[in-house]
């Protein structure tokens, strides 16, 4: 890594943090690892994140990841990312409009490449994939199966906008991968932040799917209600706490994975011409 550049990894296979509800802070990020309540069952945590903080924060890179029959998919994704933390920094080093379309060439060039794989055919299991990173004023986005981001912020919220990625189901990375594919299927995008306080939340399904469905629809499933719980308190790892908590007094078995953090945009939000 260059200088000033910080990294996370943590993979669930080594540590399950199972019935844990303390969530973590990792430079301006916090960082919720709850592997689900024991008493309901829960005994394996297969999730799995890689962080880098570029210098002086001058960008994010979080890689989400949510594996099934092993965590093998998500130690290989992020060993190949690790491998490959020059070559980010380096597109993230780059001007902005060139920074998104330089990092996404890099990633679709090595998950699509011959010798990785080879690799996933060599794993037990697959995983979903959510790498999210935030550069000056943009969020952009790259989404393997059904982890979440969400970006959070008052006129949005206004306008009923909270999520930034479909949930897809039967996508992976892995022994079934959809890079095997003749055609690979993922999304991307790219969203500019509002002006003032953004909030951005990554999770595993573990935050949304949890509890008795028969008592009512699961509080963060509505994204309506997270914007609630993770916006309109400033301190984010009281957010993530209580968040984790619900999760594990209504029993939540399956692993969930938390990362969120806050950024403060101070250039102009773009307007319609009418209403400047």
């Amino acid at each position: 890594m260059g200088p000033g550049t910080v990294k996370f990894s943590w993979v669930g296979s080594g540590e399950r943090y199972l019935d844990h509800l303390k969530p973590a802070a990792f430079e301006n990020m916090v960082i919720g690892r709850y592997g689900g309540n024991s008493l309901a069952g829960a005994d394996k945590n297969e999730d799995g994140l890689f962080i880098l903080i570029g210098p002086g924060g001058t960008w994010e890179f979080s890689m989400l990841l949510d594996a099934h029959n092993t965590a093998e998919s998500a130690e290989l994704l992020i060993r190949m990312t690790g491998s490959i933390s020059s070559e980010i920094e380096q597109c993230l080093s780059r001007p902005v409009h060139e920074a998104f379309k330089n990092l996404e060439t890099l990633l679709l060039t090595i998950l699509g490449s011959d010798a990785f794989r080879s690799q996933c055919r060599e794993v037990t299991g697959e995983t979903a994939c959510l790498i999210c990173v935030r550069k000056e004023n943009y969020l952009w986005w790259f989404s393997v199966g059904d982890n979440s981001v969400y970006l959070l912020h008052p006129e949005l919220a206004a306008r009923g906008q909270y999520l930034l990625n479909q949930r897809n189901y039967y996508e992976w990375i892995g022994y079934v991968n959809t890079f095997d594919q003749p055609v690979a299927c993922f999304s991307s995008g790219v969203r500019e932040l509002r002006k003032g306080r953004n909030v951005i939340v990554m999770t595993t399904d573990g935050l949304l799917e949890y509890g008795r469905l028969e008592h009512g629809r699961q509080t963060f499933e509505d994204p309506g209600k997270l914007y609630q719980a993770f916006y309109n308190k400033k301190n984010l790892q009281a957010c993530v706490e209580a968040a984790i908590l619900e999760v594990h007094e209504a029993q939540g078995r399956d692993s969930a994975t938390v990362v969120t953090w806050s950024y403060y945009n101070e250039r102009a939000a773009v307007l319609p011409s009418d209403a400047k």
